[in-house]
């Protein structure tokens, strides 16, 4: 099978749902406003700058799943995916992955958004294999701990080797699809790296690699 691969916020989604998340939390009263926003927003810039420490990040960002019930989660997400997930749908997105099914290709998501966040974007987009950064659950509740590999920078590369080893699967004419020089690793394995709506340094490194840069912004 040949495989289509797509990293998710900014690319598929207008919009970085993760950063959605906590800017919904605060909207929602259920987080301190000023505390999570300022560093909600301090998290991002450092993403966009290449300089994300995804740990520290990742502790701050699962701590909310780790206080309240999983009834009041999946309330929140739902409510979450209204407001927030589906204005960032893209229809020249839907059409690209539309493409791909239309030639047999089996469609992905690596993203570094954990997974109670992104796994129901993924079901609205129709794409089963979904890799994501994996919240810890223990007896039902999540602990605000990860649980294996993070899906950031070379850690998209590791969590999709280990999928490929389980699956027998491999990368023979594999595309992969994103908008952030953190993807770097992963733009540079496969045989088809395209830049989407890409940020400047990978725009950069694209022209200079001769990669496709398209948009996917309507």
């Amino acid at each position: 099978m040949t495989l289509a691969i797509f990293d998710l916020d900014n690319t598929l989604l207008a919009g970085d749902s993760d950063h959605a998340w906590g800017e919904f939390l605060v909207e929602e009263g259920i987080v301190d406003a000023e505390v999570y926003r300022k560093a909600n927003d301090r998290f991002y810039e450092e993403y966009l700058n290449g300089g994300l420490d995804i740990l520290s990040y990742l502790r701050f960002a699962l701590q909310p799943l780790s206080i309240h019930s999983m009834d009041e989660l999946l309330d929140w997400r739902g409510r979450f995916m209204e407001k927030k997930v589906r204005p960032m749908l893209q229809q020249k997105a839907r059409k690209l992955l539309d493409s791909h099914r239309e030639r047999g290709h089996t469609l992905m998501i690596i993203t570094a958004t954990n997974r109670f966040v992104t796994e129901p974007i993924a079901d609205v987009l129709g794409i089963d294999h979904l890799i994501a950064t994996e919240p810890e659950m223990v007896n039902g509740r999540y602990t605000g701990e990860i649980a294996g590999t993070p899906s950031f920078q070379e850690g998209k590369v590791t969590r999709l080797d280990d999928w490929l080893v389980a699956t027998g699967e491999n990368l023979n004419g594999a595309w992969f699809y994103s908008d952030s020089h953190n993807d770097l690793p992963l733009l540079e394995k496969v045989d088809n790296p395209v830049a989407v709506d890409p940020d400047p340094k990978l725009e950069a490194f694209a022209k200079n690699k001769g990669w496709r840069v398209m948009t996917l912004r309507d």
